[in-house]
């Protein structure tokens, strides 16, 4: 087809109409792009309103629905490209065609801030990259409501940078040449549409945004590759085995589930023989103890009520028990724990740390020594040292190993639990397995005022001098309302100064988590000293994720997956379902509702009942978020063979407990991750549905993750059969129905899936 542009001057300038028209003759090879099929189009623009309408076989449809008229000035034709002006917004409107595609441009000349709405769609459908990906028909009732006048910030809301909207006989492809500072508007009075909304921010010298406009089947697999293309044209996608290439480790991940692992025990009842504890604890030693439970510890109170409880009870019950491990534990990670009065005998190791000084040893060699302390005194009571806590965890990672896990991701709460048990860490390592420590850099706490350990900075002048300050002049408060965010681009002198402290340690991390990083929450700062763009902002988190990748050979993961981090990690945790548990008062706050997500505390020290206790979903959060009907692979078919995403945290395979088989299915169709929470406890509750599943999961995980996903299809006009391609001889039909379902002669039961590898089939249905 040859390239056309021409202006057809109906009245005059300002009623002008650009028209063109595209094809998909240079398509590049295989080799480097995904084979599609763009379609071509023409196309024509009316510049008084920036009315945007395509055409493409014999359908004519509306790709932005007219602005207010508008005053056009300074109209140019170049032949493949059109200028004009709108001299009272103070913008600049450009619009070339390009072989496949319309390049479509929006310049602010103005010095100060200013703004500009385009475009503005409607379709009978969208499908929107929210998480994984959804597909929203514009009349869905529920969908209405959720984005009844919803505002989405682009770089945070979307996990890839574009949109599609359906036509009734094509998809409309839209690409964001810049996602800062960008703003989607829903209206959902009628049916669903929206306004894409830029803001050009005085402090930011980049005044331009735009699109590039590609015309698609209506099918999720031609929106995505088209976008996949585009990555990979712009040298913006690196595999999984390009990143295996830079650091081994990554292969770790192939087939390995998530788990987050607690334990913040120092020691464990298994290590105490209560029968002689009781006299063996000394009145001196019992009340120092009781002194820094009372002044040291959060509810310290009730763990020192156990002392008194154990000279009171001739069988020692597990609330008993439970409450002086976890007074214990909590008193041997205290710098004020040592007491000369009360600890006079020392061995050599221990003469050796106190030499050093308390305030002179490190986190790991404090914990050892106090543990040191308290067995000089106990004796015969407790266990040696090196057996404190093995039976709720090295004994519980080694039973995972024994099971069948031969891979797995194990994650820690932050960094002290591995300064608890650094042969925990060293045992997971050895075991061929990854593990890494939850680390932020998001929140700053006022000095002495910290709520949390990541909270917390060495340098306390941070707060005041490197905060982020809104336009209003205002600081940005931090997560929850505690405190302030802190400015990445300040930051990395402290990200240094903390990681490095860990690993100086001694431990043995090989992975690391970092919270936020790849949300897109970010922000412009106004402060004076440090005004910082978004896309400054979201640079200095990159770097400090390339510098655990690179200066600490780290696996480095991070929550949400947003892919403007998409060459620098390796897994994130959030795609699949995202964090919502606060949009709704039963499940936050309501204690007294089934649907209440539980607490951040465990009494055990073990798993948390936020993640631990299951609990049902309201219909309307399993639509938006859960249900097959609206997801689709948008962010697999782009990445599957670049990162590897699961669940945000809170959300694991267990933890809705009417979806389990559900989120299995989930799991094997979309090469997901199961994630889970482990304790002594919940593994041995879990152990077998675990086991089981991961077998299945990891044997074919490992093979579709080193393949592209190329295909996925709705097989059943309910859209609860559904399939997924990867590469050539690897393909999964699930079956979410309750009922049995024939394909191609493979009879597939309710709440199951066959799993086709090459010549091979397998049938499999979860167990929860």
């Amino acid at each position: 087809m040859k390239k056309i542009l021409s202006i057809m001057l109906i009245a005059t300038i300002a009623t002008s109409v650009l028209t063109g028209c595209v094809n998909d003759k240079n398509i590049p090879s295989k080799e480097v792009h995904s084979q599609i099929d763009n379609l071509d189009f023409n196309f024509s623009v009316d510049p008084e309103t920036l009315a945007f309408e395509v055409e493409s076989n014999g359908t004519i449809e509306k790709a932005s629905e007219p602005l207010e008229k508008m005053e056009v000035s300074n109209l140019e034709d170049s032949g493949d490209t059109i200028t004009w002006s709108y001299l009272e917004k103070e913008i600049d409107v450009e619009i070339e065609k390009k072989d496949d595609y319309v390049d479509v441009s929006i310049i602010s000349n103005k010095d100060g801030d200013n703004m500009f709405a385009w475009p503005k769609v409607k379709g009978d459908g969208y499908m929107l990259p929210l998480n994984q990906g959804k597909y929203i028909p514009s009349n869905d009732s529920i969908w209405k409501e959720y984005l009844s006048e919803e505002k989405m910030k682009v770089i945070e809301a979307f996990s890839m940078q574009f949109f599609a909207v359906e036509k009734s006989e094509y998809s409309l492809v839209y690409i964001i040449k810049n996602p800062y500072n960008s703003e989607v508007n829903f209206k959902t009075k009628n049916d669903i549409e929206f306004t894409f909304n830029h803001e050009f921010p005085a402090i930011n010298e980049q005044k331009e945004y735009g699109f590039r406009i590609y015309v698609t089947k209506k099918d999720p697999v031609d929106v995505a590759k088209t976008y996949k293309n585009y990555l990979v044209e712009q040298g913006d996608f690196k595999t999984l085995g390009e990143k295996t290439e830079e650091n081994s480790n990554i292969e770790k991940l192939y087939g390995a589930p998530h788990a987050y692992f607690w334990d913040r025990t120092v020691i464990s009842e298994e290590n105490i023989e209560w029968a002689i504890l009781r006299d063996a604890i000394p009145e001196k030693l019992k009340s120092w103890i009781q002194r820094l439970l009372n002044t040291k510890v959060e509810d310290g109170s009730e763990l020192s009520s156990a002392f008194n409880d154990l000279n009171n009870l001739d069988y020692v019950d597990k609330y008993t028990k439970n409450r002086i491990v976890k007074g214990l534990s909590a008193l041997l990670q205290l710098k004020e724990f040592y007491n000369p009065e009360i600890f006079t005998e020392a061995d050599k190791k221990t003469q050796e740390l106190l030499n050093k000084g308390i305030d002179h040893i490190n986190a790991v060699e404090l914990i050892d020594l106090n543990k040191r302390l308290l067995k000089s005194v106990l004796g015969n009571a407790v266990d040696p040292i090196e057996q404190w806590a093995d039976a709720n965890t090295v004994d519980v990672i080694k039973d995972m190993k024994d099971s069948g896990l031969e891979n797995m991701w194990i994650g820690l709460d932050d960094w002290q639990e591995g300064f608890i048990k650094p042969e925990l860490v060293k045992e997971v390592n050895d075991m061929g397995y990854l593990i890494g420590t939850y680390d932020s850099y998001h929140s700053i706490h006022e000095p002495g005022k910290e709520k949390w350990e990541t909270a917390k900075f060495k340098d306390t002048s941070l707060y005041e001098n490197a905060t982020v300050t809104n336009k209003d002049g205002n600081k940005i408060e931090g997560f929850q309302g505690q405190g302030r965010k802190l400015n990445p681009t300040l930051a990395m002198p402290s990200v240094k100064e903390r990681v490095t402290s860990i690993l100086n340690t001694g431990l043995a991390f090989n992975s690391w988590f970092l919270d936020t990083d790849g949300t897109g929450e970010i922000y412009d700062d106004y402060s004076p000293e440090h005004v910082t763009t978004e896309e400054e902002d979201i640079q200095a988190r990159i770097k400090r994720i390339e510098y655990l990748q690179k200066e600490w050979k780290m696996v480095v993961g991070t929550e949400g997956g947003n892919d403007f981090a998409n060459k620098t990690v390796a897994f994130a945790h959030g795609i699949e379902t995202p964090s919502f548990s606060w949009m709704d008062e039963d499940m936050a706050r309501n204690k007294e509702s089934e649907y209440y997500v539980g607490r951040y505390y465990s009494s055990t020290g073990g798993v948390p009942e936020l993640f631990s206790k299951q609990i049902p979903l309201k219909d309307k959060y399993k639509k938006l978020f859960l249900d097959t009907n609206y997801t689709i692979p948008l962010y697999k078919l782009v990445y599957n063979d670049s990162v590897i995403t699961t669940y945000w945290w809170g959300w694991g395979t267990l933890k809705i407990e009417d979806e389990i088989s559900n989120r299995m299915l989930y799991e094997v169709l979309y090469n997901v991750p199961p994630l889970y929470h482990i304790d002594k406890h919940e593994w041995e509750k879990h152990k077998e549905t675990i086991v089981r599943h991961s077998e299945v999961w990891s044997n074919f995980s490992k093979k579709a993750i080193t393949e592209e996903m190329t295909d996925f299809k709705i097989i059943s006009d309910d859209r609860l059969v559904q399939m997924t391609e990867y590469g050539k001889e690897l393909s999964v039909v699930a079956n979410f129905s309750d009922d049995e379902f024939n394909f191609k002669g493979d009879k597939i039961p309710g709440k199951s899936l066959l799993i086709i590898d090459g010549n091979s089939k397998t049938i499999y249905t979860p167990e929860k």
